[in-house]
């Protein structure tokens, strides 16, 4: 398959232009000046770096306290699953199925597809061009919904701000608000760290193809 940088061909990550990069590093987009590779530096290893942080605080993010309620009638602190449970038990379905899979369903899907195009691009896994254009997909499926996670942490915000103007209750967001919306950021970040580009290198069958040669 016929790529972009096998004929030479560099996408500038600053304004996108695609010109005609030396093999050389330190080369520099002709329109805006930026430097220009034929892979982002480092790519998979600030990718490793930021998933494997998002796994760990999403740990505490759904056993730490969400929301932290307090009234006439006493206290309660809330987790993920909890709230989820509460909405369903209340009758509110719809609602307890909006914020199940955009607060726990979406980051454990974004993650499992950032550890499967890792692994693939890693392992030097040869895919067929019909599945490389569906890990495509997948990239760019969950760069784009990668926001939309933040939906527990909008919530307690507009609870808080409405409760906070009555002098019967008061809410308050719990530690599990910070490491959730640290996960999001970090799944973010892992995301626009990936260069999807990898997904079309074949250094497997590079590898095979030269010993083949060599024999």
């Amino acid at each position: 398959m016929t790529t972009a940088a096998s004929l030479g061909l560099a996408s500038c990550h600053t304004c996108s232009l695609v010109s005609r990069a030396p093999a050389a590093d330190g080369a520099l987009c002709p329109r805006c000046g930026s430097q220009v590779h034929f892979r982002k530096p480092g790519s998979l290893g600030r990718t490793w770096a930021f998933l494997i942080a998002a796994m760990i605080l999403y740990v505490p993010a759904n056993t730490l306290p969400m929301m932290a309620t307090s009234s006439l009638f006493g206290s309660s602190d809330d987790t993920i699953i909890s709230g989820v449970i509460f909405l369903w038990e209340d009758g509110s379905w719809y609602l307890a199925l909006i914020v199940f899979v955009a607060s726990i369903l979406v980051p454990i899907a974004k993650m499992l597809a950032l550890l499967v195009l890792l692994g693939s691009v890693q392992l030097g896994v040869t895919w067929s061009a019909d599945r490389q254009v569906r890990l495509a997909r997948l990239y760019r499926a969950i760069e784009s919904i990668g926001r939309w996670s933040m939906l527990d942490i909008y919530v307690v915000a507009l609870l808080a701000t409405v409760v906070q103007l009555t002098a019967l209750a008061s809410v308050h967001a719990g530690p599990a608000a910070v490491a959730f919306g640290a996960v999001v950021v970090l799944t973010m970040l892992a995301t626009e760290s990936f260069d999807p580009r990898l997904i079309w290198d074949h250094p497997v069958a590079e590898r095979a193809n030269e010993r083949r040669a060599a024999a």
